[in-house]
This record gives structure tokens, C-alpha cells and sequence, in this order.
């Protein structure tokens, strides 16, 4: 076995390491055996250029933190490995695809983990630290060295096991779960955590985290990226959310890099959050976040969610998606099970049935490790295959209902993450799912159910607004509730149509989002001629002043030629008498917000009522009102 060996760390930035100037590997020490071989013959002999730079140390970590995004501080750090600058392979990718090509993707993960360890060692830091490893290598690591002597060999690194996160890297389906399963239950009895990482990108899968049951999540960046811009991200991000309460799963989102992502995923209440904008990997760990992310950590505004561009009335899942699959009844044999199996490798279990009606779920990898025994097909094979049959399996029809769907998901009998689930029209059998498809159509279906828009302008309704003021009073932040109204709209209405009539409330709510800042600012439509805007920017004034002036300039478009001629138009009032009407006109009664000033979302929507009703009785503009005392008022 190779020997390891530690050296004092010094404060060089990145881009300045050389690693082959040393002497000897910084990672190697003379009193520590390694855990795995790293230098096996592949190594030794290979004359790929990534063998060459782990033959001779040419390979080095940087280090990026991971961050509290409650309140800035740094939770831990993870270790990423590099190539030195003057090399081809400095990047991670390159150096996978060498270590792929080269044969050698095994040892370079090996080299990987103890060059990351061993640096951190050598620095004598006492913080926590995420490595990556993947199933396999973490499996062939703990049948060389098992549980005592990786707990030793953890200590003699100066690190305590409770610092250390191993981070799970997924490149090809895991063979056999339940011996995984096994092998982390034993690592986690020494202390050391697990994280499962980049979830959602297609290797993570749901049965990992719920057989696994990692301490930590990492979603993947993917859903990170411009999650301020995208509606449908932050419903995933939820649903995430909801998974890890089920699961007592803490939550990482990797790939923060503007403000406003931070901002969004801050607000939903994620834990830690990892990006270049929070903070660049780096030879030296960090001390602090960085400053222009502190400043959005610790702003006490609010961010304003993303909305869904379409409204639907769904109610429930009309299609799960679902795996077309053969069957087997109470008499297929043994034999005529693995047959199917091993024709249709994409299937994750098969249905037994009665008939059309279903009675029970066979678990492949249950199943395939039974039949893979000594002497099973001899002793076994033409028998009927009752004993593996889970006789209480889920059946999900197509129709289901959300809220119940929801209510699987939640409920303390998680067997279908494992066995999956039978789907059936009717109650005859049509197919079979996974876990992670009712996961994905559960959150498809409540990202259209839960729009609560008003279907004219595509606004956020009732709903959404009461959430948003809960959300701006929670913080603590001072904001300004606008209440606008349209006067004189019901005679223009009985006069044009309500297509001219709908036509006048959209141009409302396109000048409303003309001026406010998306990401500060929230415009919701309570019904008919009446928008709240809830102004979190200091030009609030100056922008509802021209939300006022820009509609009286374009809605008079609207009147036709003798109507604008003459200012108005004549038509009957609420009690049916005659009279003439001005052009239509817009109101806003505006009242700041303080801090610990109101309690709900119903005294803001009361008092902004009431600014509503002062401008509405001086006609037109804008009038702030001051909530602490009724009678002082100004009209802008």
C-alpha cells in the first residue's frame, strides 16, 4: 500500500499552484495507510497525460464554501479537484473525460478523495468538509478498510468523522441498493454524514434518497438557475421541499449565481445555498461570504416568486404517466418471472393480477437476488411465484385526485418509492409507475392547479397577494400598499362591451408591470377594475404617478371620436337615471407599511382599501394615506 504524508499548506491563489514543483505528493504522509490503492499498476504504467499528472502530483483541490442562506455564515466547504493551469486537463469535465478514456476512472476517484482529504488535513482546518465518492468506489473503500479502521484512519487526519460529508456522485445506476444501504448505515454509525448529489439531473434518483436517507440533499443546479425568472422551478423547488420534511433531509442548492436567485431561494426557506456568487472555489478556505451576497442575505425585502403564465382549473391527474408492462398471475412460475425480467431490463417490478384486477407487486431486485442464489433454479424455478409477491401493493388510478395524491406522498407507507405502484382505468390493469413519475405528475398537476390568477390579465390573485403581504410582514420589511381603481368604468362598460371593457383592464395591468421592478415589486388583480401593488422600490411615487398619467393618455383611445370630443359620454348610473360621465379615469390610494404595524394580510388589505376609497372620492390621481393618523392625508 502507498504512504501518506502531510505538509504545511500555503496561502497561493489558484491560478499561481504548481504542483510539480514539490518534491514529494503534498498528500502523502509516512505513518497512514490509505484506504484504497491509488497507485495500482493502471496508474504506474499508463501513459495517458492524467496518469502522468497523478504519477507526479500534478493534481490539486480548491475548495468552495457552502453557505447558510439564512444568515451568511459558512456551513462547510466542498473539495473539487483541479490540474494546474499550464496543464490540458484543468477542468473537472476535461479531467473525467481523460480519466474515462484512460482506464482509469476508478483510481483517479480514489486519488481524487485523498488529495482532497489530504489537503484539508494539512491545513489544520477544523471545519466541516464535503468529498465527493460514488457508490462504487465508496463500497470497494469500505470492504478494504471497514468501519474501525476508516474511523481510524478519519482521526489520523486530525479530522472529527461528525466534519465529514461524504457526497455521493451518481454516473451509472446503483446495482444493488440494499447492500449500499447497508455499507452507509455502518459509515454513518462512525459519525460521518452522507449527501446525495445533483439531484434531479436524471442519476439521483428518489429511490436513493428514500432508501439512503442522506442527511443532505444537493438539487441539482439546473433548477437553480433562474429560478427568479421561472415559475415552474420554484413549484419544483416546493415540492423538493416537501420530499426532505418526510424525509428529515436538509436541502443545498448548487449553481447560485445572480442576486435575484439568491433572493427567491433565501425566501422559500432553503438552508444552504452553494454558487459563484456566494462564493468561487479557492485554494484556502473562506472566512465570509461574499459582500454583495451578504448585502441580499441580510435585505430584509422580499423577493417576488415568479408567476405561471396560464391558468388551469385541473384538478386532478388525468394521465400518470405510465410503463407498459406484462403481467403474472398466482401461477406463473419462478422461471417465467426472471424470463420476464431479463427480456424487459427497464421494468422495476411486475404486477400480478387476477384476472384485469391487480393483487399484488413483484420487486425486481427483491426478486432477481433470490433467484441468483445456489441451487434457486433447481430447487425453486417451477414454482409458483407467491412467496415474492407483496400483496398489499399501491394502486393509483389515472383519475386520481390531486390532494389524495399528495396524501400518498406524505403518508408513513413509503413502500411505492421501492416497489413502485400499479396504475389502472377503472380499476383494470393498464400499467405500472415509479416514484419518482407520481412524484414529477403530482408536481405538474399542482403548478397548474395552484395558479390562483385571474384568468383576463394573468395576474395573481387573492391567493397569491394575502401570500405575498404574509411574506413582506414576515420579514420585517417596510413596503407600500397600492390600491388602484378605475373611475368611472361601469358606464364605459354597459356602453363599448365588455371587449372594449376587458381591453381598458388589461391596458391597467400592462402599465402596472411596465413600473414596477419584477423583482422587487408585486402587481395582483383582486377582480374587475381593481389592482394591488405592493412597492418594495424607493420610486414608488414617481412610478404610480405615471401609471396615472400613461393611462389617461391611452385609454381615451378607447372612447370613440364624439365620446373624446366631448369628454364623456352619457349613459345611466347604478339607479338607472341618465347623466354624463367623464373620461375614465385611474385612482391609486397608496399607505406605507412599517414594521410590526400589522399582524395579517387582511388589516394591509383593509387599510389599503380604505386609501382606496379616499382616492376614489377625489376622483383621480394618486393619494397617500397616513395609517397612523386617518386625518392626515396628502393627494399627489
Amino acid at each position: 500500500m502507498s504512504i501518506i504524508r502531510f505538509v504545511t499548506a500555503t496561502a497561493i491563489p489558484e491560478s499561481d499552484i504548481n504542483p510539480r514543483s514539490l518534491d514529494e505528493p503534498f498528500y502523502l504522509s509516512n505513518a497512514k495507510s490509505l484506504p484504497a490503492d491509488l497507485h495500482s499498476n493502471n496508474v504506474r504504467r499508463g501513459r495517458g497525460p492524467l496518469a502522468g499528472l497523478m504519477r507526479n502530483n500534478g493534481l490539486f483541490s480548491v475548495f468552495q464554501p457552502i453557505v447558510s442562506l439564512r444568515d451568511g455564515s459558512i456551513y462547510s466547504h466542498e473539495a473539487l479537484i483541479r490540474g494546474s493551469q499550464d496543464s490540458t486537463l484543468h477542468t473537472p469535465d476535461l479531467l473525467l473525460d481523460a480519466a474515462a478514456k484512460e482506464g482509469l476512472s476508478v483510481e483517479f476517484e480514489n486519488h481524487c478523495l485523498m488529495v482532497g482529504l489530504g489537503q484539508w488535513s494539512a491545513l489544520r482546518e477544523s471545519g466541516r468538509l464535503f468529498v465527493n465518492i460514488s457508490a462504487t468506489v465508496l463500497e470497494q473503500v469500505y470492504e478494504r478498510c471497514g468501519r474501525e479502521l476508516l474511523l481510524t484512519y478519519i482521526r489520523d487526519l486530525g479530522m472529527l468523522p461528525r466534519m465529514l460529508v461524504l457526497e455521493i456522485t451518481e454516473h451509472e445506476r446503483v446495482r444493488d441498493m440494499d447492500y449500499l444501504a447497508e455499507i452507509v448505515q455502518n459509515i454513518r454509525d462512525t459519525g460521518v454524514s452522507l449527501a446525495l448529489d445533483d439531484f434531479g439531473d436524471g442519476r439521483s434518483s428518489l429511490r436513493l434518497w428514500s432508501q439512503l436517507k442522506p442527511e443532505i440533499v444537493k438539487i441539482d443546479k439546473y433548477f437553480t438557475k433562474d429560478i427568479s425568472k421561472h415559475a415552474e422551478k420554484v413549484k419544483t423547488i416546493q415540492a423538493l421541499q416537501q420530499i426532505a420534511e418526510i424525509f428529515d433531509t436538509t436541502l443545498v442548492t448548487e449553481g447560485i449565481e445572480t442576486e435575484d436567485d439568491l433572493r427567491v431561494l433565501r425566501d422559500l426557506g432553503i438552508a444552504y445555498g452553494q454558487g459563484y456568487f456566494l462564493g468561487r472555489p479557492a485554494p484556502l478556505p473562506r472566512d465570509s461570504v461574499e459582500p454583495q451576497a451578504m448585502t441580499v442575505i441580510r435585505d430584509r425585502r422580499v423577493a417576488v416568486y415568479p408567476e405561471l403564465g396560464r391558468v388551469s382549473h385541473v384538478g386532478q391527474i388525468h394521465r400518470v404517466s405510465v410503463v407498459e408492462a406484462p403481467s403474472a398471475t398466482l401461477q406463473t412460475t419462478n422461471d417465467e418471472v426472471a424470463s420476464i425480467l431479463l427480456a424487459r431490463t427497464d421494468l422495476h417490478a411486475i404486477a400480478v393480477l387476477d384476472g384485469s384486477r391487480p393483487i399484488g407487486i413483484i420487486n425486481r431486485t427483491d426478486f432477481m437476488n433470490e433467484y441468483s442464489k445456489s441451487y434457486y433454479r433447481e430447487l425453486w424455478g417451477r414454482k409458483p411465484c407467491a412467496a415474492h409477491i407483496n400483496s398489499e401493493p399501491r394502486v393509483i388510478e389515472r383519475s386520481h385526485n390531486v390532494e389524495e395524491l399528495l396524501g400518498i406522498l406524505t403518508s408513513t407507507d413509503q413502500r411505492y418509492l421501492i416497489d413502485g405502484f400499479i396504475v389502472t382505468d377503472n380499476g383494470r390493469y393498464v400499467g405500472l409507475g415509479t416514484g419518482d413519475q407520481l412524484v414529477r405528475s403530482v408536481m405538474e398537476t399542482r403548478i397548474e392547479a395552484a395558479r390562483h390568477a385571474n384568468p383576463l390579465t394573468f395576474l395573481p390573485g387573492n391567493i397569491p397577494i394575502s401570500q405575498h403581504i404574509e411574506r413582506l410582514l414576515a420579514s420585517g420589511a417596510e413596503f407600500i400598499a397600492c390600491y388602484a381603481d378605475l373611475n368611472n368604468f361601469k358606464p364605459f362598460n354597459d356602453q363599448y362591451g365588455y371587449w372594449r371593457g376587458d381591453e381598458m383592464i388589461r391596458l391597467v395591468a400592462k402599465l402596472a408591470l411596465v413600473h414596477c421592478d419584477p423583482q422587487r415589486d408585486f402587481v395582483g388583480h383582486v377582480g374587475g377594475d381593481d389592482f394591488v401593488i405592493l412597492y418594495q422600490s424607493t420610486n414608488w411615487q414617481l412610478q404610480c404617478e405615471q401609471i396615472i398619467s400613461e393611462f389617461a393618455q391611452q385609454a381615451i383611445e378607447l372612447f370613440d371620436a364624439p365620446a373624446r370630443e366631448a369628454g364623456g359620454i352619457h349613459a345611466e348610473d347604478r339607479h338607472g337615471v341618465t347623466r354624463f360621465f367623464p373620461l375614465t379615469t385611474l385612482s391609486i390610494g397608496a399607505v406605507k407599511i412599517h414594521r410590526d404595524e400589522y399582524v395579517n394580510a387582511e388589516q394591509v388589505a383593509s387599510v389599503a382599501a380604505r386609501a382606496k376609497h379616499d382616492a376614489k372620492i377625489h376622483g383621480e390621481g394618486l393619494v397617500v394615506r397616513n395609517n397612523t393618523n386617518f386625518n392626515n392625508e396628502g393627494v399627489v
